[in-house]
């Protein structure tokens, strides 16, 4: 799937989380990082070994989002991604942080009680024989 608006983004993302809830249980993978390809870097130098740190002008975001590895179980791998432009990054983390929220309401908690009785097993001493 090609690169998407914000808007059907946040669209996509909102039926990926609805599709994990319930019985259709599985694991969605949200990444993000700047996207520098298009921008016009300069070459390292003695001086400034790290230009990319400080770019001439401020660099998009990409965000991307996944449904993991296409199982049995489930139809097929979705990929979702979009490219947030730097003057839009506040209101867009904005939405995004409660299209998340929204779609992780409904979870169950984790069971977490198998974890607590197996670290309280009680501990034996060895009686040596001599």
């Amino acid at each position: 799937m090609g690169v998407l608006s914000n808007d059907e983004f946040f669209a996509k993302l909102g039926e990926l989380l609805e599709g994990c809830k319930g019985k259709s249980r599985g694991s969605i993978f949200l990444t993000q990082k700047r996207l520098s390809y298009e921008q016009d870097i300069p070459e390292p130098t003695s001086e400034n070994v790290l230009p990319d740190l400080h770019p001439p002008r401020p660099l998009p975001v990409l965000i991307r989002a996944t449904n993991g590895k296409a199982g049995d179980k489930r139809k097929e791998r979705v990929k979702l991604s979009t490219i947030v432009e730097p003057h839009a990054i506040p209101e867009f983390f904005t939405k995004y942080a409660d299209v998340c929220k929204m779609g992780m309401a409904a979870l169950k908690p984790r069971d977490r009680s198998k974890r607590k009785t197996k670290g309280k097993k009680k501990k034996t001493t060895l009686v040596l024989a001599s």
